[in-house]
């Protein structure tokens, strides 16, 4: 359940900022009769996520379990690319996301209505898609009922609330910070949604190796215990993971984790003096 407060606190947060800096900056400059374009183009975001989140839900039912296992294992890689990208790309343009936004809206206002209406519908659709996509995956992977919808239910609710006080200037934050901790440990539940999906396909047979075991803890920390559900519900670990499924989870989670801190970037070297003439 808090691994999906955290996707949709972090994922809801960068939507309700970008709402924030759109509604204040046209209010700040007098331009107040350019907000309905505004509300227009967030509503249909917000509504076209909703219905893909549907036809992911109820469409993959339909199906029989071994596309089922495809779709849910295909649909939770991309997924986690997609989300992968979202959090080195906010990490990077953070600081620049006010200047950034101000600028396509002054451009949308100089071409019309209906390209105001875009824009804000395409700033807030994209956070919105992959939101869906990926509570949908991580839902997929922990498998606990109902309550990996409330988590994200929460967790989106906590960001719009976040969004109102950042509005009414009765929160500041190190936005550059904040997203710097919570993308690290979207980057760890991403890892997981990845392995999920790797299993996924293997139950689907379209990779091999379903039934070479890593390693089978499952007498420590059995699957139906308080631990081991918290474990799932937030790291989506498994105390029996095939080989394939350690392998990618190591792989991706290693390197990703690294770049993210920058611990391969390059460290300045000292120049050797001259000697003397």
């Amino acid at each position: 359940m808090f691994g999906n407060y955290l996707i949709g606190l972090r994922e809801g947060l960068e939507a309700s900022l970008v709402v924030c800096i759109l509604i204040a900056y046209l209010v700040k400059t007098d331009r107040r009769d350019k907000l309905p374009p505004v509300w227009i183009g967030v509503g249909a975001a917000v509504v076209l996520s909703m219905v893909f989140g549907a036809v992911l839900q109820f469409g993959s039912s339909q199906l029989t379990f071994e596309a089922q296992e495809a779709l849910g294992g295909s649909l939770s890689i991309i997924s986690v690319g997609l989300v992968t990208w979202m959090v080195f790309w906010m990490r990077r343009t953070a600081r620049h996301l006010k200047t950034e936004l101000h600028g396509k809206l002054d451009a949308a206002i100089a071409m019309g209505t209906t390209a105001l209406v875009v824009t804000s519908f395409l700033a807030v659709g994209r956070e919105g898609l992959e939101t869906a996509l990926f509570i949908w995956s991580a839902v997929q992977a922990t498998d606990d009922g109902w309550n990996p919808l409330i988590g994200a239910a929460l967790g989106l609710l906590t960001s719009v609330v976040l969004g109102w006080l950042f509005y009414r200037g009765a929160l500041k934050i190190n936005l550059a910070r904040f997203f710097t901790w919570t993308g690290a440990m979207l980057v760890v539940v991403a890892a997981g949604v990845l392995a999920y999906g790797v299993h996924d396909l293997q139950e689907a047979g379209w990779l091999p190796g379903l039934h070479a075991t890593a390693f089978d803890i499952s007498s420590t920390i059995p699957k139906d215990s308080w631990y081991g559900t918290l474990l799932k519900g937030v790291f989506n670990f498994q105390p029996d993971p095939t080989v394939l499924q350690l392998v990618v989870w190591l792989a991706y989670l290693v390197p990703t984790l690294a770049v993210f801190f920058n611990l391969f970037g390059n460290r300045a070297k000292p120049v050797a003096a001259k000697p003397a003439a």
